[in-house]
């Protein structure tokens, strides 16, 4: 029982003193003239002080995905469903770029996930310390029949 709350003590307090530091992730962007590849530093969603935020919250992303999402039709007379995980950059300015898939069901579910992500309006941007700060974002599109 000592032992369990000394692994507990330990981790709180390296976990209060790790989080001194907003925690960034690198994006790819693409390749460079020189054959190589770009990334930018983006700040983590749970890491911000402010989140970024969909106009109207969950909710309403919610909804704008339900509204937006066009089944693919093979895949649905086949019966395919799922959620496609994606990560997105909200960036200073609010608008959404660098969408990727991180867990795809399907590939035409993949890239309707990608459609409906890239229609997305501006978000209100991260914040840091009061600053806006691209701010990575991982969402799920759900297709279900």
């Amino acid at each position: 029982m000592k032992r369990l709350l000394r692994i507990i003590m330990f981790a709180l307090i390296v976990g209060i003193a790790g989080n001194i530091h907003a925690q960034t992730c690198r994006v790819n962007i693409g390749g460079t003239q020189g054959g190589g590849v770009s990334y930018i530093e983006v700040y983590e969603y749970d890491y911000v002080t402010e989140k970024p935020k969909f106009p109207g919250g969950d909710s309403r992303l919610m909804k704008f995905i339900n509204e937006t999402r066009e089944y693919p039709k093979a895949a649905y007379e086949r019966g395919v469903q799922g959620r496609v995980t994606c990560s997105f950059v909200v960036n200073t300015d609010g608008s959404v770029s660098h969408i990727s898939v991180l867990r795809g069901v399907e590939s035409s579910l993949n890239k309707e996930a990608v459609r409906i992500l890239t229609q997305m309006p501006e978000w209100r941007p991260g914040k840091l310390n009061g600053q806006p700060v691209p701010t990575r974002v991982v969402w799920s599109i759900p297709f279900r029949k």
